[in-house]
């Protein structure tokens, strides 16, 4: 893989780490949640221009996800059979304290040569929490933990005699020994699209995880990011969330989009609506993650068919290209056959992105004028 541009977008995908796929739909899924299909997908997705992996955390079974291989050790296992591709971990504060996650992936760090990143989710699902006797705090409260949580992390990752005294979390001269590869810290990723989302983003993460949605109402966000993140003197990179179907025709794409909603577990569908209600419209602006998604939306997890990028090659590039002239640092996709898919994106549409991209940074022509 050749090397990329500074400001060229970035790719991540979703790790199939649990069971049932990307979406909620009795559709065929040539998808699978063990092992070894992920190390082949990893290092396809490697092979084929992804820079980043994202695993995911559940401890319970719902809408679709029957079986869950931990994120951490499954991190682990992917990066222990790749060579360049960066794996983020999701962890929950709550069952994780920032001494335990500070110090696995401090570890993983060294054993990887640098390339473990972190996802602190927040949470969404109440039912998960209270099965295995965790505190389940108000929406907000819950992104006040979050936000102690990367506070903590980042002193014992950077600091000796690293001393906190917050309302969740509280460290007295603690030193972690060996600190990690990666300077000055492990990259922390969060998720959310709820105000107290950006602003807890906005004073502490590298980058913020929006769900999908489209180009006006995804600018809306990043501006209120960027401008909350300049005012406290930080930085946060965005990457938004797209469930990509790319194939040879734009109506081949459409048939695939209208063929899993068709398939739609309708039960589960509803059931996971129910549960998203804790984290968006529980919001105080009614605004978070799901607070408007519709029946379709909810059928892949994250909104993903709301960033449209569903069609041709073309198509697709045109659309990621203009989420980042808007903004947009990465984009973290879903696919209905991971690694096929994978491999055609990799073939037929990160060449056209990075041909617009150039094309972006030449100069214009200028022509002559007659007089």
């Amino acid at each position: 893989m050749t090397e990329l541009n500074k400001d060229a977008i970035k790719f991540a995908y979703w790790v199939p780490n649990v069971s049932g796929g990307l979406v909620v739909s009795n559709i065929e899924q040539r998808t699978d949640w063990s092992y070894d299909y992920n190390v082949r997908l990893a290092q396809a997705a490697e092979k084929s221009g992804f820079e980043y992996a994202l695993t995911q955390i559940r401890f319970t079974a719902g809408y679709g996800a029957e079986n869950q291989h931990e994120s951490v050790s499954f991190s682990h296992g992917l990066l222990a059979k790749t060579e360049t591709l960066k794996v983020i971990a999701a962890i929950l504060p709550g069952p994780w304290k920032p001494a335990l996650a500070a110090k696995q992936l401090a570890t993983i760090d060294h054993l990887s040569k640098g390339r473990i990143a972190i996802n602190v989710v927040s949470g969404w699902f109440r039912g998960e929490f209270d099965a295995i006797g965790e505190e389940w705090p108000e929406h907000d409260q819950r992104y006040a933990r979050s936000e102690e949580f990367i506070r903590a992390l980042k002193g014992v990752w950077t600091q000796d005699n690293f001393s906190f005294d917050g309302k969740f979390y509280q460290f007295k001269d603690y030193t972690l020994k060996p600190k990690p590869v990666q300077s000055p810290h492990i990259e922390i990723f969060q998720g959310g699209s709820s105000r107290a989302a950006r602003d807890m983003a906005s004073r502490v993460s590298d980058w913020y995880f929006t769900n999908g949605n489209t180009p006006e109402e995804l600018k809306k966000q990043i501006d209120d990011i960027r401008e909350k993140a300049k005012a406290n003197n930080h930085q946060v990179k965005i990457g938004v969330n797209a469930f990509v179907i790319a194939r040879d025709t734009e109506q081949e794409a459409k048939q695939v989009l209208q063929d899993i909603i068709d398939g739609a577990n309708v039960e589960a569908v509803n059931a996971f609506g129910d549960a998203t209600r804790e984290a968006g419209a529980s919001t105080i602006e009614g605004e978070g993650n799901w607070a408007k998604s519709t029946f379709e939306d909810l059928v892949q997890y994250n909104d993903g068919f709301r960033t449209n990028l569903i069609g041709t090659p073309q198509q697709i590039a045109e659309r990621i290209v203009e989420l980042k002239a808007i903004g947009v640092d990465l984009i973290l996709s879903g696919f209905l056959h991971f690694i096929e898919e994978v491999e055609y994106f990799g073939e037929k549409v990160l060449p056209l992105v990075r041909e617009l991209e150039h094309a972006q940074t030449q100069p214009s022509p200028i022509t002559a004028k007659s007089a």
